[in-house]
């Protein structure tokens, strides 16, 4: 799935000076304005760092060919798949897309921030961000804001582009609408502090991918994304029903695809509130990990561990310790 290639944005050249700049000096303009709410500021300069990270990664053409390549071999996969959902006469290449959209959406969540996170803790992100006061809670505001960005505009871009070449689905009338905005909406809050958690502990970039790939790519083929879930054996059914991916791509198909569709579902319904219980779990869960291990990382942070990494990075590429 060309997961080297779609990294979010991770600027380790000269654009990392500029934006860690201009989001300092976002900083010092949010602390000019007089006393605040103690929330406001941080709000207001992760707000504003975001906006400078989103502009940077539309301006990084590596990036936004990474991103564009997951359209592709999205579309490509639904022009080469013929058949029919097992009891219906919905096309197979439309419940192939819906589920993709969902992995799309926690690839992003759960492989794309880890390695951001941890690239930026290796350029020594973390260890400036100590000394600014509300440093560390602006920095996930500006995550959040351009993980979101980059999720939204993905999903915009896939269902658009296979609504217009290969008969793609859309939703059907405003319930479904309503249905697509809030499964987005709950398995971004679902996976983004989870990904955060995972690029909390993870040792460095190198090793990051190769940590994530294999069971992001493992529950892509078990959770009903790329074919009926019915299809699997009981048992990895049971094990793939833990995890978000089956529920939101579930409920992505629940949005997109005709009510007939649900012939293939396992309960035989969409099992809407069951989505959104195990969505608002994992959301309360990763939020319960992220923040102490986000604070804690931060702390190990010194400029003596920064400078022992960059060494090690120039001598050979070891892993940090």
């Amino acid at each position: 799935m060309r997961g080297t290639d779609m990294t979010a944005t991770t600027d380790t050249g000269p654009a990392a000076p500029d934006r860690d700049r201009g989001a300092a000096s976002g900083d010092e303009a949010a602390g000019r304005g007089g006393a605040r709410p103690g929330w406001l500021r941080p709000l207001r300069a992760g707000l504003r760092r975001g906006g400078i990270e989103l502009r940077h990664l539309l301006r990084d053409r590596k990036e936004m060919s990474g991103h564009l390549a997951n359209v592709v071999v999205a579309l490509l996969l639904a022009t080469f798949i013929s058949d029919d959902v097992p009891g219906t006469r919905i096309p197979m290449a439309q419940l192939t897309l819906s589920g993709f959209a969902a992995y799309l959406l926690f690839q992003i969540g759960v492989i794309n921030l880890p390695q951001m996170l941890v690239t930026e803790r290796e350029e020594g992100t973390l260890l400036r961000l100590r000394a600014t006061p509300g440093g560390i809670p602006a920095y996930l505001v500006a995550k959040s804001l351009l993980i979101v960005g980059v999720a939204v505009a993905t999903l915009v871009v896939l269902l658009g582009a296979a609504a217009a070449l290969v008969d793609g689905p859309l939703p059907h009338g405003p319930g479904g609408w309503l249905t697509l905005l809030w499964v987005t909406g709950l398995g971004l809050l679902a996976v983004v502090p989870l990904g955060a958690a995972i690029g909390a502990v993870l040792p460095n970039p190198r090793e990051a991918l190769a940590l994530i790939m294999l069971p992001a790519m493992a529950l892509l083929v078990t959770s009903g994304a790329m074919f009926p879930i019915t299809t699997m054996p009981t048992v990895v059914q049971n094990i793939a029903s833990v995890f978000p991916l089956r529920w939101m791509a579930q409920g992505l198909r629940a949005s997109l695809l005709p009510d007939a569709a649900r012939a293939a579902e396992p309960a035989g319904s969409w099992q809407l509130p069951t989505v959104a219980m195990v969505l608002a779990a994992w959301a309360v869960l990763g939020f319960l990990l992220a923040v102490p291990l986000l604070r804690r990382a931060a702390r190990r942070e010194s400029g003596s561990r920064l400078t022992t990494r960059q060494t090690r990075a120039q001598l050979g590429g070891a892993p940090a310790a």
